[in-house]
Order: C-alpha cells, then structure tokens, then sequence
C-alpha cells in the first residue's frame, strides 16, 4: 500500500485542519461540515496529480490551445454518514465522477468497548477498470474500510484504490497494510498518536458525523 501523508508540508490544509479540531468552533456544525468540504477539495487536487491525462485540443476564441484532461474514470464512494461533506468537497473537484454511498458502523453487541463492524447498505456503480476514491473522515481500527471494500465486491477490478481520510491512527494504517491488496493508496491529511482504551483516535476531534449533522440515538 502507498501512503501520502499530506500535512507534512505547511499549506492552507493545516488550517482547516486545526479549525475541526477546536472545541470552541466545533458547536458551529455548518462551519465544521464547510472545512471538511474544503479539506476534501485539497485531498482531492493532491490525488489529482496521480491520475493518468490525455493530450486534447481546446478551441478558443483566438486559437487552439494544446493541454491535457483527466483520462481515468473516477468513482466516488463514500461511507455513511460522516463521508458526506468530506464526499462534497471530492466532488468538487472530480465533478464528471460516478458517484457511491454505503453504510458502516460500530456494533456494541454487549454494551460494552467490545465491538464489530456491520455494513447494511451500498448503492455504488461498478468499479471495473477506473479509479475507486473511497472517503472517509477518521481512521480508527481500521475494520471499517476493509468491512467495506469486501462489501463493495471488489472482484470488479478497480484500477486502483485510492482511500482518503482525514485523520488517522497509526494502528489503523498498520491494519490497513494487512488487510488490503498492494493497489491500494492511502491518503491521509493528518496523522494523529495513538487509539485509547476504547478505540478512538487521540488527541483526533470527536466523532465526525455528529459534529457535522448532529448526535444520533
């Protein structure tokens, strides 16, 4: 699996990044779910500059212009539902790209920190030959991306896989490289410590769907 970790190098991204991340701007749920958009358009122009382009010629009103367009077929798929705004910004930027959404999340079954990884619903195109992006804000475990690419079916064959994540924990990306084929790219906008004793990311921001859409039941 090849790892990019964006935030190495100071850019605009930091910014947004600290803003997700501050208690006292994080009661603004719109202001919150408008910096990962943002963030999403920066992951989305980075992982651009991988994709393969093709030479076209553009017509102006003074002449012909020679220059390149995107030649990959790119489908987005995000995972429910704190992938959303994050998906928003992607698309942004990828604006002729198929689009995807499935489901996933923690399953306490004993009450308790103890739990599995249940994947209940996709509605995606197929992936044969072109580009997968699959987003999602935070990296925990690492269970949920795997969980999801075997739900996605992935004997269609992507080209390549690309996963675009916010915030990530080193046990997540080491599961990741486990679990997942070599085609695999990792895009992550910032690495954060560790997990603690129940499997959530530090120093991180909470969890991401609800400081953007609200706590649920």
């Amino acid at each position: 699996m090849h790892i990019h970790y964006i935030s190495e190098q100071n850019s605009i991204l930091n910014h947004f990044l600290a803003q997700i991340r501050d208690v006292n701007i994080q009661n603004d749920s719109m202001r919150f779910r408008k910096n990962i958009e943002r963030i999403g358009e920066i992951m989305a122009y980075e992982l651009s500059k991988t994709l393969e382009y093709k030479n076209i010629e553009v017509q102006t009103p003074l002449g012909i212009k020679h220059t390149t367009t995107i030649a990959d077929h790119v489908v987005l798929c995000s995972i429910l539902r704190a992938g959303l705004a994050l998906h928003t910004g992607f698309m942004n930027i990828f604006d002729n790209a198929e689009n995807g959404f499935v489901s996933a999340y923690r399953h306490h079954y004993d009450n308790d920190d103890k739990f599995e990884i249940l994947v209940e619903y996709q509605a995606a195109p197929s992936f044969e030959n072109k580009n997968l992006i699959l987003i999602d804000p935070m990296l925990a475990t690492g269970q949920s991306i795997v969980a999801v690419l075997k739900k996605l079916h992935l004997e269609q064959k992507p080209k390549e896989i690309h996963i675009a994540i916010v915030i990530a924990a080193p046990e997540g990306i080491a599961y990741l490289q486990e679990n997942l084929p070599d085609n695999c790219h990792l895009w992550v906008a910032a690495l954060d410590d560790k997990l603690n004793e129940k499997n959530y990311i530090v120093p991180g921001l909470g969890d991401a769907g609800d400081l953007a859409y609200g706590s649920k039941l």
